[in-house]
């Protein structure tokens, strides 16, 4: 496995390999978990042995707020390339922020606000921006073929793939299934920041979610979502948590179901956010 550090050796090391089989990207920021590493192994097994595969590793300012966590992210390099190294990882692009950003971002991509300033992009302004406008830089360094994120971020998921079909790039987005612990916590990068405790009290948000889309299914067109989402909201709440929001949308657009929808039983997803002690953990659950 090859560690680069720069865009112009990134660039010569995929022409060195001067393979005409597929390139698949792995985006992260680092500070890896077994998602990310499943992640990794997905994109093997889609390429195949000729195929290139590629994590870049980058902590990006872009997407970071100026009151979170940018500055304590953690950086595992060494450690994370690594365990990328054991699952097959072919290619390491580890860029700093002077090789990606040697001048200020001024150009950058506005993601579609029907679907980005909702959720998370309506706690989190210009995170959605942010994200896409590293994305499509990665993009266009190394050219991959096929591109995997995890359903865990299922938002951003939803706003890349717009993104790609929008802009008719030659690149197939593909989906990876949320990993979680053998407790049922789905794997996050942030979970470090939680305590012994919180780590089995974070088990409350999965749940509740659950619950949430459960009740949703079961009443159909009778069910007032804003009533139930209010409950979830407020029984976590009891519970020592800062929600941000538990809701209930389709699958297609993150808009809520209306009535007819939900009595037909359309694809539904149930997503939260919220925050227990210093930590913001999101989570969502299909059915």
């Amino acid at each position: 496995m090859q560690i680069v550090h720069t865009i112009a050796e990134l660039r010569q090391v995929l022409k060195a390999r001067a393979l005409p089989n597929d390139v698949a990207l792995v985006p992260t920021m680092g500070n890896l978990h077994d998602g990310h590493l499943a992640l990794v192994r997905q994109a093997r097994e889609r390429v195949g042995a000729a195929g290139t595969v590629a994590a870049s590793i980058f902590v990006n300012r872009l997407q970071f707020a100026p009151h979170e966590d940018f500055d304590r992210y953690p950086r595992t390099l060494a450690r994370d390339a690594e365990l990328l190294a054991g699952v097959g990882c072919d290619l390491v692009f580890a860029p700093d922020e002077r090789e990606m950003y040697p001048q200020p971002q001024t150009y950058q991509v506005l993601p579609d606000p029907a679907l980005a300033e909702l959720l998370e992009g309506r706690f989190r302004p210009g995170f959605f921006t942010g994200v896409c406008t590293i994305v499509m830089k990665l993009f266009t360094i190394v050219q991959p073929q096929l591109a995997i994120f995890g359903k865990k971020d299922y938002q951003q998921l939803m706003v890349l793939r717009r993104m790609v079909e929008q802009f008719a790039l030659p690149i197939e987005v593909i989906a990876g299934e949320t990993r979680r612990s053998e407790q049922g916590l789905a794997l996050s990068s942030r979970n470090g920041y939680l305590s012994d405790a919180e780590r089995t009290q974070a088990l409350q948000l999965s749940a509740a979610l659950r619950g949430l889309l459960e009740r949703v299914r079961r009443d159909g067109a009778a069910a007032d979502l804003a009533v139930i989402e209010a409950e979830a909201h407020a029984a976590l709440a009891v519970q020592g948590w800062a929600p941000d929001y538990l809701t209930v949308r389709r699958r297609t657009d993150l808009q809520a179901p209306d009535a007819a929808e939900r009595a037909a039983g359309i694809p539904l997803v149930a997503l939260g956010a919220a925050r227990l002690g210093a930590t913001r953990l999101i989570d969502n659950v299909e059915g």
